[in-house]
């Protein structure tokens, strides 16, 4: 089974920029409220916003599964 990662992934990319939920949340249209469930792992961000956050987080959309 694949272990998601792109909680832990946005949790420390936006503590590096030094941005807020509220700020994160801005750039893709969504509550601060939806980041905090995020970065918990309580849900995942819309699968069409992968492409997205991948690309903020210069990465790839597969770096947010594991093996």
């Amino acid at each position: 089974m694949k272990k998601i990662l792109i909680s832990e992934k946005i949790k420390i990319y936006r503590k590096n920029h030094h941005l807020t939920q509220e700020e994160f949340g801005t750039l893709f249209g969504v509550s601060p409220q939806a980041i905090s469930k995020w970065e918990k792992g309580d849900c995942y961000p819309d699968i069409t916003l992968l492409p997205d956050i991948a690309e903020l987080l210069l990465c790839s959309v597969n770096d947010f599964f594991s093996a």
